[in-house]
């Protein structure tokens, strides 16, 4: 597949310490590819700088004007890894073939790029970069991360558990994913529910080189609530089920009271009162927080605002393309 344009989107936010190893682990993967033939010389490498507060932007331009390889989104505000990538895919829609989005600090292992390239040319249109184990995690954040896969699909969302954002997709995935205009993104869950042919490969975690990982508890957190009530409304149905179930209990609760009181059985009833009170609070709290959340997805959704605003697109045609 020598024709093939490839276009490697990368993600990046507060990433001026992983940058320059990465460029130049990339451009060095790049080298290879275009040279045994698995790519075009007309694929590139687009870092999308999503809001950085340091020198990433300014890295990424200085790598533009050194190498024809590189090119760089700048996104005028922060908005969040998923509409980063989205914003980088878009972006290359009419330029690429297919692309591949990997986080900026390469802990997913590059080398299943080939594999990806493989899965695509027998076909695939989305190839899913699925980690061996979670072994270099803390048992919390592993712990976490199953449950968030296992609840997902409970939950009805078709995800692939342990795929983090590292995929191959074709040029028609990229153009059915621009028809979807939903603010609230979920890219995990939207790619499955595509449909094209699709396929796993396996690659181990790297250490990181540099820095340290942006993506924090509360990120986590904030993601699986957005997955979740993105492509569920399970939660909604299960409130419900609860509701007939309180409802059932406090008939009986009443039928017991008036039994004992007829009965002549009456007694001080101040713990049953007192944990049942702060039981049906709680339901109705949770309840309401649940109901809340499906509230403002719709909230921002009807306001229709724009995802991101892109600042400046850094590109160029690889002039020397027949030269290297």
């Amino acid at each position: 597949m020598k024709d093939t344009v490839l276009y490697l989107v990368l993600p990046c936010y507060n990433e001026e310490a992983v940058l320059p190893d990465t460029a130049r682990r990339l451009a060095e993967k790049y080298r290879t590819l275009t040279e045994n033939g698995r790519i075009s010389k007309k694929s590139k490498i687009l870092f999308v700088n999503d809001g950085s507060r340091d020198r990433t932007w300014e890295i990424i331009t200085e790598l533009f004007h050194n190498s024809t390889v590189f090119c760089g989104l700048n996104l005028s505000h922060n908005r969040g890894h998923q509409n980063a990538v989205l914003a980088g895919l878009l972006a290359v829609k009419e330029k690429a073939d297919a692309a591949i989005s990997i986080d900026a600090d390469l802990q997913q292992d590059i080398d299943a790029i080939d594999r990806m390239l493989d899965k695509y040319e027998a076909g695939c249109d989305v190839v899913y970069g699925v980690r061996n184990a979670r072994d270099t995690d803390t048992w919390l954040k592993r712990t976490t991360a199953l449950g968030f896969y296992g609840l997902m699909r409970f939950m009805g969302c078709e995800v692939i558990t342990n795929h983090a954002d590292y995929r191959l997709t074709s040029k028609r995935v990229i153009e059915s994913l621009e028809e979807y205009g939903e603010v609230n993104l979920f890219l995990r869950g939207l790619l499955p529910s595509i449909g094209y042919p699709s396929d796993i490969v396996y690659f181990d975690v790297q250490a990181r080189r540099a820095g340290k990982s942006k993506y924090t508890m509360k990120k986590m957190l904030s993601f699986a609530v957005d997955g979740i009530t993105s492509f569920s409304i399970k939660p909604l149905q299960l409130i419900t089920l609860l509701g007939f179930l309180m409802l059932f209990v406090s008939i009986v609760m009443i039928a017991t009271t008036l039994f004992d009181y007829y009965t002549g059985r009456t007694v001080p009833g101040w713990a049953s009162s007192y944990c049942s009170t702060w039981f049906i609070g709680s339901v109705q709290l949770l309840s309401l927080g649940i109901i809340g959340e499906y509230i403002g997805k719709i909230y921002l959704e009807t306001k229709r605002r724009p995802r991101y605003h892109i600042e400046s697109f850094l590109w160029k045609e690889n002039e020397e393309a027949d030269e290297k």
